[in-house]
């Protein structure tokens, strides 16, 4: 079964509207079909926190036809908001203290924008800790977004991410390592995954930490990895979730860093996303943005609608599938009471009991 909308957050509509089956409550309430309800740690700034919200509702959403799915957004009080953010998480947002005291059947946790060069500087990094750490011993599985992985990488394992010197973003190639896996079960063994981000985690370093690299790219580096029981974290370092447009709109926001100064270098293309068509339409916008500068002109208007009609997603179905197979295994084991994979006496290399090699 799909999405129930438990409550009003905007979100719910915005999918009904896209065409994805959301329940009423109401309507749930009839159905002789086992809850699960997962939680989402959105971490994202303000200007991607609904966003990032509806996109992992989406994928959930679409992922699996066995289960009602009650997400439980919430946020971490220590990370600074807008006042319009604010009013958003009061009205539609879990806390934790909620979300601790009620339960959760699995758990994910998204990136965030840091502002320091050491995570653990960050406001966020002391109550990140803090569920990760109720996480571990409470829920079945928690799937980890990019900095979440880099986080529970220096919290759990002491491996801290390395700074690339460079920005990595655009739509990379990446193919499956460990195909026996439930995880990757009946997906594309070579499929793309967006990423953007200034650190990574090296395969050596998950590897070091007792983890399990089941797909990963020759440019890009590792992508999905598991903890070494096969389940209990799974984690992300790329960025599945996105929207078609994701990466450009990160690519205007970059462009208007540059126009107010925030930035000296005008922004290189994201790697292997544009086509020849729309990279010449933006070089000529770029032409144009640099002429008007230059006579402090009119700066002219950026051409997402000559743009994003033309991007290609290569990448969604296989994290759909992805995260279906994720929930099933979380359906498997909280619906038909099998143990934890972290359980005395559970093969740390098959911890589910289905023999995977």
């Amino acid at each position: 079964m799909p999405l129930v909308s438990h409550n009003k957050l905007p979100t719910f509509e915005r999918l009904r509207q896209s065409g994805q089956f959301v329940l009423e409550t109401g309507r749930a309430m009839h159905q002789h079909i086992r809850e699960l309800h997962i939680g989402l740690l959105n971490m994202m700034p303000d200007a991607a926190l609904e966003a990032t919200e509806r996109q992992f509702f989406k994928l959930v959403g679409e992922s699996n036809p066995i289960a009602q799915f009650y997400v439980h957004p919430f946020t971490l009080k220590e990370l600074p908001r807008s006042e319009r953010a604010q009013r958003h998480i009061d009205s539609y947002y879990d806390t934790f203290e909620q979300v601790q005291k009620e339960g959760l059947d699995a758990l994910i946790i998204t990136g965030a924008t840091p502002t320091h060069p050491n995570l653990d500087e960050e406001p966020f990094w002391e109550p990140l800790g803090e569920v990760i750490d109720w996480a571990f011993e409470n829920v079945t599985s928690t799937l980890c977004s990019c900095l979440a992985t880099h986080a529970v990488l220096q919290l759990r394992h002491g491996q801290w991410r390395q700074p690339l010197g460079f920005k990595r973003w655009g739509v990379f190639p990446h193919r499956v390592m460990e195909r026996g896996h439930p995880l990757v079960h009946d997906v594309n063994t070579l499929f793309n995954v967006p990423h953007s981000r200034f650190n990574e985690i090296s395969r050596e370093q998950f590897e070091q930490a007792g983890l399990r690299v089941l797909a990963e790219s020759e440019e890009a580096g590792v992508h999905l990895a598991v903890s070494g029981d096969g389940f209990r974290i799974v984690y992300h370092q790329g960025h599945p979730e996105y929207d078609t447009v994701s990466l450009l709109k990160e690519y205007k926001r970059e462009v208007q860093h540059y126009e107010a100064g925030k930035r000296s270098d005008y922004p290189p293309f994201p790697d292997h996303f544009l086509r020849d068509r729309e990279k010449a339409i933006l070089d000529e916008y770029r032409s144009h943005l640099l002429a008007a500068q230059n006579s402090r002109g009119a700066l002219p208007q950026f051409p997402d609608n000559l743009v994003s009609g033309r991007l290609d997603n290569t990448w969604h179905d296989t994290a759909e599938g992805i995260v279906a197979n994720w929930i099933g295994l979380v359906y498997q084991i909280t619906h038909h009471d099998r143990k934890l994979p972290f359980m005395d006496g559970i093969d740390p290399k098959d911890p589910l009991g289905i023999g995977y090699t």
